[in-house]
């Protein structure tokens, strides 16, 4: 069957979710709920290996374009960011917002640097318990969505959802082939040896950056790095006309496959970052209601016979 890609709908609608690795289920879980004040949307298990929690972080309904996901392997060691992956996450927050992050980071010991600015915008970067790399920014564009509100973070400094990723490359030819020929991005910028692509297929989540560094080590995937970076398109049609572009270039890529919460395809784009391209559908709201996402363990319907098994080798998070 030929798909057709031909319509704005029909394009790469920016970031879908970045899935990264950390080193402790329960410190990770406390770091991204009660420290950044992301919902936990859902906990669920790797799918390969059932014995390690999946964590999908995000705002109250887990939209496409504010999920971080993890796999945390407890006491897989630290790994090093480098060429050949995503090494930097963005977060849109609120205007004057940076000023109670830095002080909230200071509170809870967390390692962070100054407010700096990058292509006009103010940021903020910082690491998480792991070591990843992530930034809080202030968009130079209004960002109208809504972030997850706590008792302690509130709508006027809650994070919106993703800003942007970096992706750290010896050479940017080939990935910015990837943006520009198949996933209708464009260059919008240039800072030195950082590159801006954007979309214009939507408002929000729709930056990559590439950093160029021919010199540079390749990056160990472990805890503190991220595994793969997840583009969004609406609907399965839309992602399999996509797969047949991706094979036209000479790219191997999955078949589409079920990760319960939306469809998947994966490819490794020349430079080394492993790429995923997810549907919206069916959403996070097909096993929980939205006001009791995360509030359960979800298994893969594969793995329900085996609850009790896996309930009894999974960390506790309390």
């Amino acid at each position: 069957m030929l798909y057709k890609i031909n319509s704005m709908s029909n394009q790469i609608q920016g970031l879908h979710h970045i899935t990264a690795i950390a080193n402790n289920a329960k410190i990770n879980h406390h770091f991204y709920t009660s420290v950044l004040g992301l919902r936990l949307v859902k906990k669920t298990v790797n799918f390969d290996d059932p014995g390690t929690y999946h964590f999908y972080f995000g705002n109250e309904t887990g939209d496409p374009g504010t999920i971080l996901t993890f796999f945390p392997w407890e006491g897989v060691g630290a790994g090093s960011t480098g060429t050949g992956m995503a090494t930097d996450i963005g977060y849109a927050v609120p205007e004057d917002s940076l000023n109670f992050w830095t002080d909230r980071f200071t509170q809870f010991n967390i390692q962070h640097g100054g407010i700096s600015e990058s292509f006009g915008e103010q940021y903020l970067p910082f690491r998480d318990p792991d070591g990843l790399n992530l930034k809080l920014i202030v968009p130079s564009k209004p960002d109208e969505r809504k972030g997850w509100e706590t008792d302690e973070i509130k709508r006027d400094t809650a994070t919106k959802g993703f800003h942007s990723v970096v992706l750290t490359l010896k050479s940017i030819n080939a990935t910015a082939a990837i943006l520009t020929d198949i996933f209708g991005y464009r260059l919008l910028q240039q800072e030195g040896d950082l590159y801006r692509f954007v979309t214009d297929s939507v408002d929000t989540a729709a930056i990559v950056d590439l950093l160029e560094m021919p010199d540079g080590a390749p990056g160990l995937s472990a805890a503190g790095t991220n595994h793969h970076i997840a583009f969004r398109v609406k609907d399965e049609a839309t992602q399999m006309a996509f797969r047949e572009k991706i094979k036209s270039k000479g790219l191997n890529i999955t078949p589409k496959i079920n990760r319960d919460y939306f469809y998947s395809l994966y490819f490794r784009e020349p430079g080394g970052v492993l790429f995923e391209i997810a549907t919206d559908n069916p959403g996070f709201a097909t096993d929980e209601t939205v006001d009791k996402l995360g509030s359960g363990l979800r298994l893969p319907k594969q793995y329900e016979p085996a609850r009790a098994k896996i309930e009894g080798v999974l960390p506790k998070l309390d």
